[in-house]
């Protein structure tokens, strides 16, 4: 790209992830692989707007490489505003230093590098750069967030470029449209203040977002990349990312093992087993279930009756239960308690749980649901509260969040099976494929509960629940709430971890209100999936218990207790 008139030279302009490097404001190659080089640990430079890429890394070899994106760029003067009614979202600037950790939990989900919360709102007023957030109306949640760059201002171009980076959607987003909502909203931002256009740079197989670019009108633009040979590039320039074929449970291990130099060797992909090794020390992990759970401490998770029974006998609230019997049994156990849940005594990830049935027949056929997800069949008296999932490791609460059944949201013209195909949809792929919403009798169930069928057309902006439990196997989804978490629920969790003597755990309840004391415990989870509590240190904490001497703090140091506390 030419040098413009005007434009200031060797420009490296800070975003808060790391450094947006500006290629045509460099005469000499070698200096910006000089810059490239000076990348801050734990940060991500990129130089963009580079003409002859090959040159710059012919000056590093070993530690630059050409980035596999492509640049896109909007012509604003052809960009066509698009009016229409916003789905239970909106967009706007960022306002609070809330905003920020906000921002960094989507950037971790969705395995990006997080900004340095000080250096983005220290800059909140520069008008160089922009964050713009996606928020739902409901619950005030933040669900997507996109930055712009603008190009006078940071370059000192004389043609009024800008450009958007980091552009991430939560994975518990459940309206559609908001990466298209963020991006016109830039494009608009900036076409309003007499820019000429607005480029991108996406990665070649990132098929989803070049579709959305191309809709859009970005057409290509003939220039690239550069970074720099790191951690967090690896996959982008080794061609072998070790972790590859691996869930984000899994996963999320592999990368916080390799960040301090464990060695990994991936066993079995599908299955998410690895075998980690340091200092002379192995541990093989099924993702959060390793070599330190004992068989007995799984058993005891593994079978629902047992971990209640284990629970109340320490003196620790339990719903009352019953294995599923005769008819008659059934009855009685409905009239005591009003409403049960049903679920397989040893079942996992929601398959085979009905939830809240009040009449006889609902729970004849939820028993034999059931029945095709294992042996034995338990009968709980249903609870009314959030569903709260604990996550403890070393016998201290690291996480904790509540967890939502999946839902809907109407555009008055698509039917519920569709709306429903469209969220799974989108939850498999913000999920690596592991959440999704079942079209099964639990689901219709749940419908003609509140009135509806899978055919029936959902009114506009009204939110149907299509789930009764929140697993998020099934659907649902998680909002992190560790630090409002009352002391006796921690409490209470680390006592029972032990009781059940198992060193990495999640454990379910439900509560009336996560800042309250009351609560009942359901069940414990032998194999948590740490990566769903980001960015609260779940994979740093596993692993920390694994290979002590690796850790930044000392587990037994007071610190680490302050981080969870």
């Amino acid at each position: 790209m030419p040098h413009e008139p005007g434009t200031r030279r060797e420009v490296a302009f800070d975003c808060g992830w790391g450094r947006l490097i500006a290629g045509h404001t460099f005469d000499d190659p070698a200096a910006l692989a000089r810059t490239l080089l000076a990348e801050r640990e734990g940060q991500r430079d990129i130089a963009f707007f580079v003409d002859k890429p090959h040159v710059v890394v012919s000056h590093a070899p070993q530690q630059l490489f050409v980035d596999p994106s492509e640049a896109l760029r909007l012509p604003l003067s052809t960009y066509v505003p698009r009016r229409h009614r916003r789905q239970g979202f909106t967009v706007r600037r960022l306002r609070a230093r809330a905003d920020i950790a906000a921002i960094n939990a989507i950037y971790r989900s969705r395995r990006m590098v997080p900004v340095d919360p000080a250096e983005v709102w220290a800059r909140r007023a520069d008008p160089s750069l922009v964050y713009v957030l996606a928020e739902d109306l409901q619950s005030g949640e933040v669900i997507g967030v996109a930055m712009g760059v603008d190009h006078l201002r940071a370059f000192g171009d004389a043609s009024p470029g800008a450009s958007m980076w980091a552009l991430a959607v939560s994975p518990q987003a459940s309206h559609p449209g908001v990466g298209e909502a963020l991006t016109r909203h830039l494009a608009e931002h900036f076409l309003a203040r007499g820019h000429a256009t607005l480029d991108v740079s996406v990665l070649h197989d990132n098929t989803q977002a070049l579709a959305l670019y191309r809709k859009l009108g970005f057409q290509p633009l003939p220039v690239f990349a550069v970074k720099r040979r790191n951690a967090i590039n690896q996959p982008l320039f080794s061609g072998n990312d070790t972790a590859s074929g691996l869930n984000p449970y899994a996963r999320i291990i592999v990368d916080e093992a390799q960040r301090r130099g464990i060695r990994v060797e991936v066993l079995d992909a599908e299955a998410g087993y690895v075998r980690l090794d340091h200092g002379g020390r192995s541990v093989v992990c099924r993702e959060s279930l390793s070599e330190l759970t004992s068989a007995v401490a799984m058993s005891r998770c593994a079978d629902k009756q047992v971990t209640a029974r284990l629970l109340r006998q320490a003196g620790l609230q339990v719903p009352a239960q019953m294995v599923a019997g005769s008819t008659a049994d059934h009855e009685a156990f409905l009239r005591e308690h009003g409403a049960v849940v049903v679920k397989p005594v040893d079942g996992e990830q929601g398959r085979g749980v009905a939830v809240n049935l009040r009449s006889i027949e609902a729970v004849e056929t939820a028993i034999e649901e059931a029945s095709r997800h294992g042996g034995r069949v338990l009968l709980e008296a249903f609870c009314e509260g959030q569903d709260l999932r604990i996550v403890v490791i070393g016998h201290r609460v690291v996480a904790a969040a509540v967890r939502r059944p999946a839902s809907v949201v109407g555009d008055g013209t698509s039917t519920i099976a569709s709306l429903i195909d469209k969220q799974s949809r989108r939850r498999a792929a913000a999920t690596g494929g592991e959440s999704r919403i079942p079209l099964d009798a639990e689901t219709r169930r749940c419908l003609a509960d509140q009135g509806y069928r899978l055919d029936d057309v959902l009114p506009h902006g009204i939110t149907l629940a299509v789930r009764r439990t929140a697993n998020l196997h099934t659907g649902g989804t998680i909002h992190d709430v560790t630090d409002r978490l009352h002391p006796t629920l921690r409490s209470v969790a680390e006592h029972a971890s032990r009781v059940l003597d198992i060193p990495v755990t999640g454990l379910d309840l439900l509560v009336p209100d996560v800042e309250g004391p009351d609560h009942v415990f359901i069940e414990a989870n032998e194999r948590p999936g740490l990566a769903n509590h980001e960015p609260q240190p779940t994979a740093e904490r596993f692993v920390d218990l694994l290979f002590p001497s690796t850790a930044c703090v000392d587990a037994t140091d007071p610190r680490y207790r302050q981080e969870t506390a």
